[in-house]
């Protein structure tokens, strides 16, 4: 069976003003796989030399907070969305903050986490 899907990358922006910015995750989400997840890789490195002052903890915190988000985890400082769809839309909304999503790309797949996998790799790592 293939789904259909949709996805952002997040982008680290560190200084806005710049337009500067590296991927640093994917979010896939698939309404008929009812599949919604999150998944980051900080190359600490290239953040570094895009914005030296950079607080890493920080960011890897904003990127767990997303993956958690995805999951469907709640917390006091994050909107309680129950349904995949409306999660993904405040999950791919633009906001003023350092990691920010990229615009929305789709596509099909068998399996959306092999999926989510994939984009990873070629637009992260």
């Amino acid at each position: 069976m293939s789904y259909d899907y949709q996805y952002v990358t997040l982008r680290l922006v560190p200084r806005v003003e710049r337009e500067e910015f590296i991927n640093v995750g994917v979010v896939l989400y698939s309404q008929e796989a009812e599949f919604l997840q999150g998944a980051f890789e900080l190359n600490e490195d290239k953040a570094l030399a895009l914005a030296p002052e950079l607080d890493l903890e920080a960011v890897r915190a904003s990127l767990e907070t997303v993956c958690r988000v995805a999951a469907g985890e709640h917390s006091p400082t994050t909107p309680r969305l129950d349904k995949l769809g409306p999660r993904f839309g405040w999950l791919s909304a633009p906001r003023s903050t350092i990691v920010a999503p990229g615009p929305i790309h789709g596509g099909t797949t068998a399996d959306p986490a092999a999926t989510l996998a994939h984009l990873l790799g070629i637009l992260v790592s």
